[in-house]
């Protein structure tokens, strides 16, 4: 089952968010993503109902296995696209907004190939 972009989002800000400051709260995820308090915690409830967040008595949000996975992978192809795009001669704030866009629609096949193609042609690691 595919889950929706917005999801994706917001598990990946999770992930970055918990690489630069550790523990994370619902504010912290509200601060980066200039959202409401209500709608993240209304995304909060439903990642903790399908499993892919667990939260402790203290409010600190953590990725389950699942979430992690789905973290891990949005952020992957960010990162890969971002250098792509930038390789390419686009500039990195452009770069960094289309890679968000693009890294949602984009086919397995297709990232897999701009991955082999980044590391033969430029020698970039994801």
């Amino acid at each position: 089952m595919k889950i929706q972009e917005s999801a994706e989002n917001y598990l990946e800000t999770i992930l970055i968010l918990q690489r630069r400051i550790g523990l994370v709260r619902s504010i912290d995820i509200v601060n980066e993503m200039k959202f409401s308090k209500p709608s993240v915690s209304n995304a909060m409830k439903q990642f903790r109902e399908n499993g892919y967040i667990t939260v402790d008595k203290q409010g600190f949000i953590t990725l389950t296995p699942k979430g992690q996975t789905v973290a891990e992978k949005t952020y992957e192809r960010h990162v890969i696209l971002t250098k792509w795009l930038i390789s390419i001669g686009v500039n990195e704030h452009t770069a960094l907004e289309d890679a968000c866009r693009i890294e949602h629609d984009l086919s397995d096949e297709s990232f897999d190939k701009i991955k082999v193609h980044l590391k033969l042609d430029h020698g970039i690691k994801s």
